[in-house]
Parts: C-alpha cells; structure tokens; sequence
C-alpha cells in the first residue's frame, strides 16, 4: 500500500440524510487516518438537518456498481442507535466490518465547551483481536457547522466499556 496515495471521501445522501461516503485511493491504515476520515465525516454530519439521529456507519469493502475509478469501498448508514429501527446486539456477527463509525448530529452531541453549541461528534471503532495480541483502537471528534475540530483523541488498547460510544459499537459486533 503506498501511503503517499491520498484518500478520498465523499459524502452521499438520500431523501436530503446522509447515507455513507465513498472512498477512493485507499483505505486508512492507522488510527491517525482513521480519526483524520473521522474528522471529516463530523465535520459533515454537524450540517444542520444532514443526520437525524445518531447513527451508525459500517465499512464495506465492496464498491458501488459503476464506480468512479480509484474507488475502494463505502462507508454505509447502517441505521440509528435507538428507535424503532435501531440495530440490534450481534448486527456484525456474522461479518465483522473492519471498522465501525458512530455519528452524533448537533442535536444529540453535548459540547465540551459552553461555546461550541451545535457541534457534532462521532466516534470511529476499529476492533481487535486482543488474544492474539491486536488491540481495539478508537478515535473521537467533535466539530462546530464552520468545520472547526474542536477536539481529537485517539487510543491504542482500549477498554470497549470505558466509553459509551465504543460500548454501544462493541455490543453490536457481539455475537
């Protein structure tokens, strides 16, 4: 994989909600490029009226039919985290997605700070296989509508339930 190659991202929606993003060139391959892509899909999603509810977002490693070229595979609206569409515990089971992205809309993110009213957050899991040595990675990002990242963090090693967002994202790849 040449990481000089850049990684493209691109917001689709359907019905004016944000649906996914393609992305092209090549995947993330680490935690730094996966909160960078994350970053991005706050930055969207902290438009106003783009994501409803929180959501959760799965990577596929399959292409759309008739891609553009250099596409590598999507990042897809699995469906929100409560409501009568919620997904359910085990969702991944059978497939395990090599990440998963979990997007709060202003309406649903808390500001760290008083005067970043209308952020949105998000939170991007990307699972391990601790028993052989590869630990859980995971990033969190909280933009304002103007784009502005008000914070990043990201961690090698963590505890899935020592934070909600990974939690909730753990649970729905257990079987």
């Amino acid at each position: 994989m040449n990481r000089n190659e850049a990684i493209g991202i691109s917001p689709f929606q359907a019905a004016g909600s944000l649906q996914g993003f393609v992305i092209s060139g090549r995947w993330p391959d680490t935690t730094q490029e996966w909160a960078q892509l994350l970053a991005l899909a706050v930055r969207v999603a902290s438009m106003p009226g783009l994501l409803p509810t929180t959501t959760v977002f799965g990577v596929r490693e399959d292409v759309p039919e008739d891609p553009q070229p250099g596409t590598v595979g999507l990042v897809v609206a699995e469906g929100p985290v409560l409501g009568d569409f919620a997904l359910t515990p085990g969702r991944f089971s059978d497939h395990q997605p090599p990440a998963l992205i979990m997007l709060h809309p202003p309406s649903e993110t808390t500001p760290s700070l008083p005067e970043c009213e209308g952020s949105a957050s998000g939170c991007v899991l990307l699972p391990g296989l601790p028993y052989l040595g590869l630990e859980h990675r995971a990033a969190w990002v909280e933009a304002e509508p103007d784009g502005t990242v008000v914070s990043m963090i990201s961690r090698v090693g963590i505890d899935l339930i020592s934070d909600p967002d990974t939690a909730v994202l753990a649970m729905l790849l257990a079987s």
